[in-house]
């Protein structure tokens, strides 16, 4: 277990400030009353700690728990009819508390806010020197998105980039096993009566608890690994690089993308996202459609870590070649080759004769399904 006193001790290492993620698996695992206990802790070491944005859902135990620790005022705006809170950043800036609490890392702001979302101003915050301990859970992580579709059939909208976590000194989960989460639901602790059933029905079903919790062990798993390999980073360590090669088809290109940005997170390496224009897909010869899912792909790309570039090429193969030897690329992550029966039969796509070539500089390639 992650103490307060661990994070106490980052805090008075450094200037900038210091950045701790509670994660959980869904949504009642106890995230933020860990936070609030947290919370009592440090301002019981003399620490100033001040709630920016707490979320109780009307919970009795966590409400409790915010007694005590003062409370940065929410900013207020009406919006489409309705008055509604936001965290205010810039009086958390102004008051500069050693350490703030923002709930909900993945929350949109509302229109005309500052930032966008909650986890810029999060970065906004500790450049300016003031430590944060956040919260969210596994299903708004943006490259595990597919992942959770898959399991719950649900598509989640609110994001989170992996870079946020990435950039995370602490991470830690909030373990339950589905039996306990699913006792806590059903005595009205996560949500209220006429809430249940349909929770039960839909996400909190236990074949989906068990694989989001996989998913979180997992992560955190991967976070921790990643913070020893580049804190005690031997001799033998070799810097992996990964190329992310895409073509205009918006839906294979998207999955090449994500599933790319957790190869990079788990090696904790750079990664480009590399596409090249064959001359028949000028933009004035390129449908309009597939003009706007190579942008949406881009920015995708960009919100991941990626870096993207875009050249000019009439082989596809020449082009990749060229770019992984000039800036020393290690892998080569494309997505699988649609060739026809003949190309097939005969083996002369351009991707073997890319993996050929691949092959006999030691530079590896994976295809992905």
């Amino acid at each position: 277990m992650s103490s307060a006193k661990d994070f106490l001790e980052l805090i008075q290492k450094s200037r900038k400030g210091k950045f701790k993620i509670y994660i959980g698996m869904s949504a009642g695992v106890g995230k933020t009353f860990r936070m609030l206990q947290e919370a009592h802790a440090l301002l019981r070491s003399g620490i100033d700690v001040k709630i920016g944005y707490i979320e109780t859902h009307g919970r009795e135990e966590t409400v409790a728990l915010t007694d005590g620790i003062p409370e940065i005022p929410r900013r207020s705006s009406f919006y489409k009819g309705k008055n509604l809170e936001e965290m205010d950043v810039q009086t958390i800036i102004n008051t500069h508390p050693e350490v703030v609490l923002v709930d909900e890392l993945a929350h949109t702001n509302i229109e005309g806010s500052k930032n966008k979302k909650r986890w810029q101003d999060v970065l906004e915050i500790l450049d300016n020197g003031i430590n944060v301990i956040s919260a969210m859970n596994i299903q708004h992580i943006e490259s595990l998105n597919e992942e959770v579709k898959k399991i719950t059939g649900i598509e989640v909208s609110e994001r989170v980039p992996d870079k946020i976590l990435a950039l995370a000194d602490e991470v830690v989960n909030i373990d339950l096993t589905a039996d306990e989460l699913l006792t806590r639901l059903k005595e009205g602790k996560i949500y209220k009566k006429e809430k249940i059933q349909t929770a039960l029905n839909h996400f909190f079903q236990s074949g989906h608890i068990l694989q989001l919790r996989e998913l979180a062990l997992k992560e955190v798993a991967t976070h921790v690994e990643r913070k020893v390999e580049t804190e005690i980073k031997t001799e033998s360590f070799k810097p992996v690089k990964f190329l992310a090669c895409i073509s205009s088809n918006e839906k294979i290109a998207r999955n090449i993308i994500r599933k790319t940005a957790r190869l990079a997170s788990y090696y904790n390496s750079p990664w480009t996202v590399l596409y090249i224009q064959k001359p028949s897909e000028n933009p004035e010869k390129i449908a309009l459609n597939k003009q706007r899912f190579l942008i949406n792909n881009f920015n995708l790309a960009q919100e991941l870590g990626a870096k993207v570039v875009r050249l000019k090429d009439g082989s596809v193969h020449n082009g990749i070649l060229n770019y992984v030897l000039e800036h020393k690329m290690t892998t080569v992550c494309i997505g699988k080759p649609h060739e026809n029966l003949l190309q097939r039969m005969f083996g002369y796509s351009w991707v073997y004769t890319l993996m050929n070539r691949l092959n006999e500089r030691q530079i590896d390639i994976i295809i992905l399904s």
